[in-house]
């Protein structure tokens, strides 16, 4: 499934089907094929967001670090070892259209 998120406020925000289920269970939502997010739940929404977008700036701070002292130590980086898109970057633009639709009083809806 893909989500396009919606709002007279501000232009759509479409995300990939587990991305979009994971974004809406951090704002404590069950994943739907439709549904709406009120300007009064914006406030919360928002928070929520960026408290798991600093949970997971942290926890990748941790991890480089922990990379860094194995390199210092002679360890080989795992084979095909990548850094992931962080969720600072998947999350940004829904932060974003929340922000907007809440400054113009605007639901965000989605499947209708």
């Amino acid at each position: 499934m893909i989500y396009k998120f919606k709002s007279k406020a501000t232009g759509d925000t479409i995300m990939l089907g587990p991305q979009g289920d994971a974004m809406l269970r951090l704002i404590g939502r069950e994943p739907a094929a439709q549904g709406i997010i009120e300007v009064a739940a914006m406030p919360a929404a928002i928070g929520a967001l960026q408290a798991a977008v600093a949970a997971d700036d942290a926890a990748r701070a941790d991890k480089k670090d922990t990379d860094n002292k194995d390199a210092d130590d002679g360890a080989e980086p795992a084979a095909g070892a990548r850094d992931p898109v962080s969720l600072r970057s998947r999350l940004w633009p829904m932060v974003e259209m929340l922000k907007r639709a809440q400054a113009g009083g605007e639901p965000v809806v989605w499947g209708v």
